[in-house]
């Protein structure tokens, strides 16, 4: 496979472009970390707050969504191969695709 006696450095020109390439890391990592951020003026703080959450309770159910339809194709294919143990799985999938789609439903039926 590999020689013993066979040298495995990196050339000069390998070497020259990863130093580029980490040097580049580098300055996208660190504009990035310096970066400031402007918050509009006059905007309420409440309403940001809402729109943060409207956005990632969005994310969350469309993450249910995926989880949902994966479970419905494991039933499918678990009815298919006569699997009871990928059957169950899938009914759990679904399940929680089910509550995880519907979470901030839940969440406002339990605060009232």
């Amino acid at each position: 496979m590999f020689n013993k006696n066979e040298n495995h450095s990196l050339t000069k020109k390998t070497r020259k472009g990863f130093k580029l390439y980490a040097a580049v890391v580098l300055c996208i990592a660190l504009l990035a970390s310096f970066a400031v951020t402007a918050f509009a003026a006059g905007d309420d703080p409440v309403a940001v707050v809402n729109n943060l959450s409207t956005f990632i309770f969005g994310l969350i159910r469309a993450v249910g969504l995926i989880l949902l339809g994966f479970g419905i194709v494991q039933v499918g294919l678990s009815l298919k191969s006569h699997d009871p143990s990928q059957r169950a799985n899938g009914f759990l999938t679904v399940a929680g695709g089910i509550v995880i789609t519907f979470a901030k439903e839940i969440l406002n039926l339990i605060v009232g």
